[in-house]
């Protein structure tokens, strides 16, 4: 028989059972890729990781991310609490600063803040930003989300970002809004293709803060149902792109681009704040770090 430990940790929170859950895997020695695809299914969590020895001498540790459906080069959550399972494995030491991980995307470093002996808070850098393109017929995508043309953000592009991971970037008009979308994938697909895009994870947000009852300056779902997730209770890899996307056109006061939050998974019952922080330099990002707490609430073993 064999058998793999892992940790259960809830992403971008500070409280058990809210934000977004992740395995991590840190002895994964022996398994193929297809095997950690099947492990990922039967998780039946958005992404799982699996921790391998170093490849190169500027990263402390290789890590493979998978969701359900498909392996991705980087993504948010993963990375943030990975971190906190590699301080609780004391593969990263007490008290570091600094990590770096390998990722798909390359070396991809993290900071860690500390409360004295306790791990308190950890930043992800992310890649540089890339706009990949624009939904050209609006009433069209509307229609293919649920959504009414005048739902959507006026005089604002629907756009796709990458820092890593490319997103479909939806801006809505309200937070009832963004709560009633709901996807056609059929035509969803067809509104993508007809603008020569993929289908795409759809992140959909709004800077309404109507009902908003703590300080979060955004409120934000993503849908992927192409990856294997129906909805993601916090997406990293997503709000790197969005912090970008609020700082191009201006969409928050630019106090507020250098941190500000986006509540994410509300609508699902595990909210999660999911922190995000924009430098500029000339009107030009110059650096994309995405940041929040994990807590652990689980081991086990998987065998077979």
């Amino acid at each position: 028989m064999r058998t793999y430990r892992y940790l259960h940790l809830d992403v971008f929170t500070d409280r058990p059972f809210e934000g977004n859950q992740l395995a991590v895997f840190p002895e994964p020695g022996g398994l193929t890729t297809d095997e950690m695809q099947r492990i990922t299914k039967e998780m039946n969590f958005s992404e799982c990781t699996f921790i391998f020895p170093a490849e190169t001498a500027d990263t402390g540790v290789r890590m493979r991310i998978f969701t359900p459906g498909e392996e991705l080069p980087m993504a948010g959550h993963p990375t943030i609490g990975s971190t906190y399972a590699l301080v609780h494995e004391r593969t990263i030491a007490p008290g570091s600063s600094q990590f770096v991980f390998g990722l798909g995307v390359g070396p991809t470093p993290v900071s860690l803040e500390w409360q004295g002996d306790a791990l308190d808070f950890v930043w992800m850098t992310q890649q540089p930003p890339a706009f990949q393109g624009r939904i050209g017929d609006r009433q069209a995508f509307a229609g293919a989300i649920g959504l009414a043309p005048g739902e959507l953000a006026a005089d604002l592009p629907v756009e796709v970002l990458s820092c890593g991971v490319p997103f479909l970037l939806a801006p809505i008009a309200s937070r009832d809004a963004v709560d009633r979308l709901s996807i056609d994938r059929r035509a969803y697909r067809d509104v993508c293709v007809a603008s020569g895009l993929e289908e795409l994870p759809l992140f959909a947000f709004t800077t309404d803060r109507s009902g908003a009852a703590g300080d979060e300056t955004v409120y934000s779902r993503m849908l992927a149902p192409s990856l294997g997730v129906s909805e993601d209770p916090a997406t990293g890899s997503a709000s790197g792109p969005l912090g970008c996307y609020l700082a191009t056109y201006g969409m928050i006061p630019a106090a507020a681009i250098a941190h500000h939050v986006s509540l994410q998974g509300a609508l699902m019952g595990r909210p999660s704040r999911i922190h995000i922080s924009i430098d500029q330099e000339a009107g030009r990002i110059t650096r994309v770090r995405v940041g929040g707490r994990s807590v652990l609430v689980g081991e086990g073993r998987l065998a077979w």
